[in-house]
């Protein structure tokens, strides 16, 4: 998914909420007005910057409260002020190298994230929801590097890339909740060898290909010799449920499968840094 598509996809989001489309500079502050209606999420988010949460926050107590995020926050302890100290410097750290990697990859991250909570539950992990747009739980691991922290905000904010794109165009042509039936499951390329839902299995396979890029970026190959065989195996299985897939869905298909058959880095640059939005003309729906 390219930032072009990030930006038309938030746009429509918007004018579905406000009725007007946004432009391409006030697009940030029109998408964080928009989720912040309550029908969207239940607290605003802020008007700009990345707003962070620890386990005593607003965002925690919904989540426990209403089972969200379990399986991360599930044995999350109280921290302390040097724990949450390094915690945000890690993170701002991120979010430089985010930006020396690919500034696309930086862009999308700000446009999206807008909450984050963090935890020590020992889940050595993230996630985000399509209910709750703009927030994310990150349970660092222990041996986190900066890298490791990037790699998080990244991959959830990729999340939430696809689950705005399915809230205006839709992604598939099923529900969430007939997609778990058997018949539509496909292989992940992150659970290597098991087979999932179609929407999460998409999901996953999606994800892959940010965090080979910057892995590769940075002189690594732990993932790239990780996923290349999944995905590549999971875009063959993806494919043979096709039919499924929305006209949006197969074009974020082909895509993938583009990438899962090339592993073309210099695709993936392109596409997360092209400055197709910065000519954005808001189209009406």
């Amino acid at each position: 998914m390219n930032i072009g598509h990030t930006y038309e996809n938030m746009a429509r989001l918007v004018h579905a909420q406000t009725g007007k489309y946004p432009t391409a500079k006030g697009m940030s502050g029109a998408y964080r007005a928009a989720i912040s209606n309550p029908t969207m999420r239940p607290m605003a988010a802020a008007s700009a910057g990345l707003d962070i949460t620890y386990e005593d926050g607003a965002w925690a107590e919904f989540c426990t409260t209403n089972g969200v995020f379990e399986h991360i926050f599930k044995g999350a302890g109280p921290t302390n002020g040097p724990s949450r100290e390094a915690w945000d410097s890690r993170v701002a750290e991120a979010l430089t190298l985010i930006q020396e990697i690919n500034p696309g990859l930086r862009l999308m991250v700000d446009l999206l994230v807008t909450d984050l909570i963090i935890l020590n539950s020992g889940a050595d992990g993230g996630g985000s929801a399509s209910r709750l747009p703009g927030v994310v739980v990150m349970s660092p691991g222990a041996k986190w590097g900066v890298l490791d922290y990037a790699m998080c905000l990244v991959h959830e904010a990729m999340h939430l890339n696809l689950f705005v794109g399915d809230t205006v165009y839709g992604t598939f042509t099923l529900s969430s909740r007939e997609l778990g039936a058997d018949r539509y499951r496909a292989l992940s390329a992150v659970k290597i060898g098991r087979r999932r839902p179609l929407d999460k299995a998409f999901h996953a396979a999606v994800v892959t290909v940010p965090l080979m890029f910057m892995e590769h970026h940075q002189g690594k190959t732990t993932l790239v010799d990780l996923y290349t065989v999944s995905l590549r195996q999971a875009c063959a299985d993806l494919k043979k449920q096709r039919e499924h897939f929305t006209a949006y869905g197969r074009m974020l298909l082909d895509e993938l499968c583009a990438f899962g058959e090339s592993i073309n880095f210099d695709s993936v640059a392109r596409a997360t840094s092209g400055r197709e939005y910065a000519g954005y003309v808001p189209v009406a729906v």
